[in-house]
């Protein structure tokens, strides 16, 4: 982690301190289960739990309208249980045996359990919010769900094609990645007894940060690795990222044939990836994501300058600001 993750995830979790503690012991509480090896996984999944930023984003949008209340609390829990079931099952279809440099569920108990296990988590958040009668949550929560999956099924098809085009690299992530974020903070906006109209603008927030979180998902993927190798996963995988869609809409066609060949045909050999990551620099391709991920957070800045200043709106800039200044 670099010294400006440092800085801002620090400040916010110190700022947050309390409620994430409440947190831990609700997600505990939640997956509780008489069955052993439930236990084991739900145990083993707490343990090796990332940075939490989506319940942290719940609880900053939360406190920007009213104190925390019981009610924020079932909206982070939901969140953070959805997104880890989602998590465990793109270990699945990834074949990924590793997380945060941990073994994911699916390394340690197959695939089988994985997908069960997550089936599991995916359906306590839901009795989650059906028990504490929260079903404009649970409405929220469906409709991310149903957008992660058509935003993957889509990124499926059109990969596989090579079909690029700009317009629908963001469809595909305002769906797969961002629909999560809205969700958060259109839920946090509902547990905080927010009107309609708040809760639409909170959607839209979190849907801009979450379209610039993809975006620098995308940039990073052609950052160094420590070996000098390039990570290009995404190339390798042959998944659409920004930078690649503006090169190729900025090429010649004998460029642009040369760029999808490598992709196809070279994309394991280091020698032709690092080719095309100079080319992508050259060309100004990662400038232009770049710029495109601050014009996401400035829009987000934007919806939040008619929230009243406070301590927990600053912690909430600073977390936008994060996002474009994360190094993995």
């Amino acid at each position: 982690m670099s010294v400006s993750d440092k800085v801002n995830t620090i400040a916010v979790k110190h700022f947050l301190n309390n409620e994430m503690k409440v947190l831990d012991a609700y997600l505990k509480k939640s997956v509780k289960s008489p069955y052993w090896i439930l236990d084991k996984i739900t145990s083993y999944m707490l343990k090796t739990k990332g940075k939490q930023m989506r319940p942290m984003f719940v609880f900053l949008v939360h406190k920007c309208f009213a104190p925390i209340n019981e009610r924020a609390y079932v909206a982070a829990c939901l969140i953070e249980l959805l997104h880890t079931a989602t998590l465990i099952h793109d270990d699945v279809v990834d074949e990924a045996d590793y997380r945060r440099n941990w073994f994911s569920i699916k390394g340690l108990w197959k695939n089988k359990i994985a997908v069960l296990s997550g089936d599991f988590i995916l359906s306590r958040g839901m009795l989650l919010a059906l028990e504490n009668k929260e079903y404009r949550m649970l409405e929220i929560v469906s409709k991310a769900v149903k957008k992660m999956s058509e935003g993957e099924l889509l990124q499926l098809e059109k990969s596989r094609r090579l079909n690029l085009d700009e317009g629908l690299y963001e469809r595909i992530i305002k769906e797969k990645t961002a629909s999560l974020l809205a969700a958060c903070c259109a839920n946090a906006a509902i547990s905080a007894d927010c009107p309609d109209n708040i809760v639409d603008k909170m959607w839209d927030l979190g849907e801009n940060i979450g379209m610039a979180f993809q975006i620098q998902d995308d940039i990073l993927d052609f950052s160094s690795a420590s070996s000098g190798k390039i990570k290009a996963g995404d190339l390798k995988e042959q998944k659409l990222s920004l930078p690649f869609i503006h090169l190729i809409n900025n090429s010649s066609a004998i460029n642009r044939r040369k760029y999808i060949n490598i992709i196809k045909r070279g994309n394991s050999d280091d020698k032709k990836l690092a080719f095309l990551l100079n080319q992508l620099k050259s060309s100004g391709s990662i400038d232009y994501a770049i710029n495109r991920m601050m014009a996401y957070l400035q829009k987000a800045k934007d919806i939040l300058i008619e929230i009243p200043e406070s301590e927990s709106k600053k912690h909430l800039v600073s977390l936008i600001d994060y996002v474009s200044q994360r190094k993995h």
